[in-house]
């Protein structure tokens, strides 16, 4: 390849090749030039170190993940059937990929290990995802939460049994879909009971004279 041609793209799709065929222990900076027919040095002008091109594989990965559920998440519909929608895609693309392709699976999570801030930055913008369904379902009324953040980060750390990786082995037990519906149960009677309680409240009774109760601290 003419090294002028060279881009951080085409650096990033060679070296998933590489480390697919190599894996993470033994692919190098050197086998990633040699499969683009050019210097190392033309790579480590894109990404400085080793851990800085791996980095940013990992960080391409995950943002196909994050893409598509961002596309839900700013989607039309009610609140309630997008994080379903959110969850169901979130969780068939983790078990596709694990079932079809394991070598590959093995060897993303096997990066993501090492690229801690990488995937905590992909955490977060899953877990704003989901906010802002949640805050869009306050909004019309249709879900209930005091601080929608938090409950974005309730959501995903509640159903991290069915997307985290470190879960894949429990993922092809038969029984593993009765109790994504289980706690998806759970998680939409949550959003939903404050909700509902304040709709059927009543003020409570109380003789003439007495004194109101006093208000409970924080």
């Amino acid at each position: 390849m003419n090294e002028s041609a060279l881009t951080p793209d085409r650096i990033l799709e060679a070296a998933e090749d590489v480390l697919r065929r190599f894996g993470p222990a033994k692919a190098t900076v050197v086998d990633v030039a040699r499969a683009l027919g050019v210097s190392h040095g033309s790579v480590y002008r894109h990404f400085p170190s080793k851990a800085a091109l791996r980095d940013a594989v990992t960080e391409r990965w995950l943002a196909r993940v994050s893409a598509p559920l961002a596309a839900v998440a700013a989607g039309d519909g009610p609140a309630p059937e997008r994080l379903r929608r959110w969850l169901d895609l979130l969780v068939a693309s983790k078990r596709r990929v694990a079932r079809e392709d394991p070598e590959l699976f093995a060897t993303y999570n096997e990066l993501a290990r090492e690229a801690r801030e990488v995937v905590r930055a992909h955490v977060d913008t899953l877990v704003a995802q989901l906010a802002a369904i949640v805050a869009d379902g306050v909004a019309r009324g249709e879900l209930q939460a005091a601080d929608p953040a938090a409950a974005g980060r309730a959501v995903f750390d509640a159903t991290a049994r069915f997307h985290n990786p470190v879960h894949a082995p429990e993922w092809s037990d038969p029984r593993i879909d009765a109790a994504v519906e289980g706690v998806w149960s759970l998680v939409l009677n949550g959003l939903a009971q404050e909700r509902s309680q304040g709709a059927n409240s009543t003020p409570a009774s109380r003789s003439p004279g007495a004194r109101p109760a006093a208000p409970r601290s924080a």
